[in-house]
């Protein structure tokens, strides 16, 4: 017959390992998107120049990192070498005081690197990638004039799904950001999706300089021009009218430097390219027509594309001159754009959290 005292010993030996687990996995009832960042002290690696971390450079720190992923801390400094990031739920985390103190930087080109997804400083292909309070850039054309080919230079390439950008700077110039899906088996599919969801970012550039095909949603972020004759914001590339592609650019703000007077909304790189733009401030320089064409086969592609926008402000808003392919949504129709929506797919994800429908 057992003691109460030894019963009672047990019990609690129990218990505090029942709490000990509970404190790990808890979270990891949620998405996988959402555990990561609660198992602080099993999966945090922290990134040093000056070698007060445990690693120097920002690859050997994820290479270091378990299958399961970690949330890798980057101490301020310029961190030049090219990244791939295979695995999934890593986080980038600047320490930094702002986004511009930590710095992710290379410089190559489709030129110099045999192609443009070659080109990525940054290339991350594992779901769940979560990067917050850095840079992330490619200086290729920082000294270099553009070329009509061979200049494409990409700062990052994501073809993660369920990828979160908070508080982030993209810089570059000719194809800067290649938000992208994980491929597809040819023009006329199956593709497979990637959601991305981007938050208070800068994404700067001129031509091209948001490309891909992801389910993709900017949320109150700035987009800046870079001088050129004609600036592309975006280049869409959604491949037939089934696929789940498109970009939406939900209360951002568009911006100019000196010589960026021509700036499209976007350009289709593929025939059904979808884009949305709401409840953004748009400059004089936007071109009245919003849209720029692109042939594709001898074909033109705006009377097969998706433009819309919906209560844009600004001296760029001009809705009675734009494309006529281009729409102006109803609120009802503004509503399907909204993250919520937008984002769900079929686990229901929902970055944006408990913020409001912006779209009403």
């Amino acid at each position: 017959m057992q003691s109460c005292k030894a019963k009672g010993k047990r019990q609690e030996a129990k218990g505090k390992s029942e709490r000990a687990l509970s404190s790990i996995f808890t979270f990891c009832l949620l998405p996988v998107s959402f555990c990561l960042p609660f198992n602080l002290q099993a999966q945090r690696i922290k990134v040093a120049l000056d070698g007060s971390g445990d690693y120097r450079t920002v690859q050997a720190a994820v290479d270091a990192a378990p299958a399961a992923g970690a949330v890798i801390d980057i101490a301020p400094g310029l961190y030049y070498e090219r990244l791939r990031i295979e695995k999934p739920s890593i986080t980038f985390k600047g320490l930094g005081k702002s986004p511009a103190d930590t710095i992710l930087s290379y410089d190559l080109s489709s030129g110099t690197a045999g192609g443009t997804t070659k080109s990525a400083s940054v290339t991350v292909t594992g779901d769940d990638f979560h990067a917050e309070n850095l840079t992330i850039e490619n200086t290729f054309s920082r000294n270099r004039p553009l070329t009509q080919e061979g200049s494409q230079a990409v700062a990052i390439k994501v073809m993660s799904d369920r990828a979160i950008f908070r508080r982030v700077r993209f810089l570059g110039y000719q194809d800067t950001l290649y938000a992208d899906g994980k491929g597809c088996d040819s023009d006329q599919g199956p593709c497979r999706p990637a959601r991305q969801y981007f938050v208070d970012c800068y994404i700067e550039g001129n031509v091209d300089f948001i490309f891909g095909d992801a389910v993709a949603f900017f949320e109150s972020c700035e987009l800046h021009g870079l001088a050129h004759k004609q600036v592309m914001l975006s280049a869409q590339s959604k491949r037939y009218d089934g696929e789940q592609s498109g970009y939406v650019f939900d209360h951002c703000r568009v911006t100019a430097e000196a010589g960026a007077d021509h700036i499209w909304l976007g350009r289709p790189w593929r025939s059904h390219a979808s884009v949305v733009f709401m409840n953004t401030e748009l400059p004089a320089q936007i071109e009245p027509a919003g849209w720029s064409e692109w042939m594709h086969n001898e074909k033109p592609s705006l009377p097969t594309v998706f433009y819309a926008e919906y209560h844009n402000r600004g001296p760029g808003a001009k809705a009675d001159a734009r494309d006529p392919h281009a729409r102006q949504l109803t609120a009802e129709e503004a509503h399907k754009f909204s993250a919520a929506v937008w984002l769900a797919g079929d686990d229901h994800w929902n970055p944006a959290g408990n913020q409001k429908d912006k779209t009403k």
